[in-house]
């Protein structure tokens, strides 16, 4: 009798050449935290164009502007937290180079609830008498059939894939989330029809025998396709407690969205050693922690 044994480990370069043009992508994280910023910078080496970004946005959505790789946006804010507006979204947004839906941050995630329980919508109060309706108008209004009130019916929002990133991962595809917040990845990858992931680390099964690891593991395995070990590749998010928001990095990086995208890509995107070319292991593992 053979035996089978599951193994969903990948490099970067595979789950990336998994995505196809056109298709809508939804990115974990949070603004300037646990960024799946590895791939993403994958993503701007790659042919791949006219995609559809769902995000509760940082420098993901700034990068794959500048790299022309939007054809529409679906956001809740892009921010880097420290940059309360991030830069190359700024521009690219104020010269209309893609569609937009903006919506309330609560909407937007009633929006993947309501994909990952496979229905049209959910209804919420969020966003009634507010311009996310005048500039929606797709979003519609419903009277409740159990009385008189009002609710936005927030359309879901399904996603072809899901990217993340997480702390530790197994070849199976469980997951393990420190730091203070596991923001909304669960959401992204129930919305999604297949879901990537790169960890910190790729670890032995038997480490998930642990209390507090079980309670922070909300991405089922079931979910995800691939994983890939890549040390730092939230960087320059954050990713804690390992470490925190390079803020340095994310002030040069703002300065280019401008002039000076081009060397931006040969000097960070392009280089042979990423890791490197931002400090090094050292530098980026002392990086603060956020206390906001």
């Amino acid at each position: 009798m053979s035996s089978f044994e599951i193994n969903k480990c990948m490099t970067p370069e595979k789950i990336v050449s998994q995505i196809e043009d056109g298709m809508t992508i939804g990115i974990g994280g949070w603004g300037a935290r646990r960024k799946p910023m590895h791939l993403i910078r994958e993503i701007v080496k790659s042919d791949l164009k006219d995609l559809t970004i769902v995000s509760y946005g940082g420098c993901d959505v700034g990068m794959l502007a500048s790299a022309k790789k939007i054809k529409k946006l679906i956001f809740g804010f892009v921010s880097l937290d420290v940059i309360p507006l991030e830069a190359h979204f700024r521009r690219a947004r104020s010269a209309g180079e893609f569609e937009v839906m903006e919506v309330d941050e609560g909407m937007f995630q009633l929006g993947l609830k309501a994909a990952a329980a496979r229905l049209d919508f959910l209804p919420c109060v969020a966003g009634l008498g507010t311009d996310v309706l005048t500039h929606n108008p797709e979003i519609k209004v419903i009277q409740s059939p159990y009385s008189s009130d009002n609710y936005v019916a927030m359309p879901a929002i399904k996603l072809d894939v899901a990217l993340c990133h997480v702390t530790e991962a197994d070849k199976l595809g469980n997951s393990f989330i420190s730091g203070p917040d596991v923001f909304f990845d669960e959401w992204f990858c129930r919305a999604a029809d297949v879901s990537y992931l790169t960890a910190e680390k790729i670890v032995p099964t038997s480490s998930f025998n642990d209390d507090y690891k079980i309670m922070r593991m909300p991405i089922e395995r079931s979910l995800v396709a691939g994983v890939s070990e890549v040390p730092f590749g939230a960087h320059p998010t954050s990713n804690g407690p390992d470490y925190g928001i390079d803020v340095d990095h994310l002030k040069l990086y703002s300065s280019r969205a401008k002039e000076g995208w081009s060397q931006y890509v040969e000097e960070f995107i392009n280089c042979d050693d990423y890791i490197g070319s931002v400090g090094g292991v050292e530098k980026i593992s002392q990086l603060p922690l956020p206390v906001f």
